[in-house]
């Protein structure tokens, strides 16, 4: 299954124009992106308090499908990918009822916090890309199977 994650959107997520603002979109997806590296067993202070390496956002990408009104029950879907061997992709699609109203896409690349130079990602990242990677296709094939 893929992971993941419910989220409502509050007052404080929203402009003057009543809908989400487009940055906090790139921050609620980054809720689920936490709470699925939790999920999986890692700690997040030691993940990000005084860490050998990081994991840099390089990329980020927003399509709204609909707008993000507050009150709206958000079902975020991550669909993490390993680009290369110290890059990752997480794309995540953002439902409200049974519709896509936003993907978001940030790709992300691994160095170590000392020299900033890049470095492979460690062993428990790339195991967290490949427990989310099979939930993500599963729930790929699952999808094709109810569309038929």
């Amino acid at each position: 299954m893929a992971f993941t994650y419910n989220r409502t959107i509050r007052f404080q997520d929203t402009d003057a124009a009543g809908v989400v603002y487009f940055a906090n979109i790139l921050s609620i997806c980054h809720e689920a992106y936490e709470e699925s590296l939790v999920m999986s067993g890692i700690n997040l202070k030691d993940f990000f308090t005084n860490p050998s390496v990081a994991f840099p956002i390089v990329h980020a990408n927003v399509d709204f499908f609909r707008p993000l009104y507050c009150g709206d029950n958000l079902v975020i879907r991550l669909m993490p990918q390993q680009l290369s061997v110290d890059r990752f992709e997480v794309a995540s699609e953002v439902i409200v009822g049974e519709v896509m109203a936003a993907k978001v896409v940030t790709r992300h690349v691994c160095i170590e916090t000392n020299s900033r130079t890049k470095t492979e990602l460690p062993e428990n990242m790339k195991q967290w890309l490949e427990i989310n990677r099979r939930g993500a296709e599963s729930a790929e094939r699952r999808k094709s199977r109810e569309a038929i």
